[in-house]
């Protein structure tokens, strides 16, 4: 594990290392932690299929024509790593999205924010090598942080606690597969694409199951385009790009900073006032994503 970090710091074309992979990682998990805000505002009028719909199909479409001659490059390898990564985002979507119908925003916000849990757990299975002890660490003191910061009554395990459990086990599978994609394919071209085919996937699915309609007055489309243009379109690219130069157990962690995020929001554009307990576990995932970072003392 310590190699593997070794090796992703001397990966600097274009003037990336993991230091600033990680705070381009931190950058889209504000922008995730904003995006519950406007998900709230657009599920008030919008079906979360048809939401899934119009959010990617729009990020596709604004990426595409900016990076026009590069997406145009794209092989037949780049399309196949699109669909998978764009059916996974599908997927936590719609867990999540149906999980939020059936729990409580709080509960949810916990729930999906074990991401930080599954990921060392998925690459312990995958690679078959041991988590440094530090990752371990910081992971287990940034869970306890994000219970301390959404959990605000009692945690009832039903259906909605599944499907968002869900959503985050595909969260992590996200991070694991792009982590793996990206070694093979250009970041940029991967995180379009995906994208594109996550939009394609809940247009039909929206067909299928809803009744496809467009947002209703200013705030809906406010919404939508804050989703698709900075929390997709940005979001997911900017990963693809930043994730080559990291770790996957280093992108969990910094995505924990999610509810961090959401609750500074919403102090500064709703007035919510944390509890004590919600400020002592911000300063807890804080820690918990610092852990990892701190170098050990070469022996004498």
């Amino acid at each position: 594990m310590q190699a593997d970090t070794v090796i992703r710091e001397k990966m600097v074309p274009g003037g990336w290392t993991q230091k600033k992979a990680d705070g381009a990682i931190a950058l889209v998990a504000m922008v995730w932690g904003a995006s519950y805000l406007l998900m709230k505002v657009g599920l008030e009028g919008i079906a979360p299929l048809n939401m899934i719909a119009l959010r990617c199909c729009i990020a596709f479409a604004a990426t595409a024509l900016i990076f026009n001659k590069k997406v145009r490059k794209a092989d037949g390898i780049v399309l196949q790593y699109g669909a998978v990564l764009g059916l996974v985002i599908f997927a936590i979507f719609g867990f999540i999205m149906y999980g939020l119908k059936t729990t409580t925003a709080s509960a949810a916000g916990f729930l999906c924010s074990t991401t930080v849990v599954f990921v060392p757990i998925l690459q312990i299975i995958i690679t078959r090598k041991k988590t440094q002890p530090k990752v371990m660490a910081g992971t287990v003191f940034t869970i306890m942080g994000i219970a301390l910061l959404t959990i605000h009554e009692s945690l009832s395990f039903d259906t909605g606690a599944a499907l968002c459990i869900a959503g985050a086990f595909f969260y992590a599978c996200h991070i694991i597969l792009t982590d793996r994609f990206i070694r093979r394919v250009d970041g940029l071209l991967l995180g379009v694409y995906q994208l594109g085919f996550a939009g394609l996937y809940g247009l039909i699915a929206s067909f299928i199951f809803e009744m496809p309609s467009l947002p209703v007055g200013a705030a809906q489309w406010g919404a939508i385009m804050g989703l698709a243009l900075v929390s997709s379109a940005f979001g997911f690219v900017m990963q693809s790009i930043a994730q080559k130069y990291t770790t996957p157990e280093h992108t969990g962690l910094l995505y924990a900073l999610e509810p961090v995020f959401s609750a500074l929001f919403a102090f500064v554009l709703l007035r919510e006032i944390l509890a004590i307990r919600g400020y002592i576990g911000a300063l807890m995932v804080l820690c918990g994503i610092l852990i990892p970072n701190i170098k050990s003392r070469a022996p004498d």
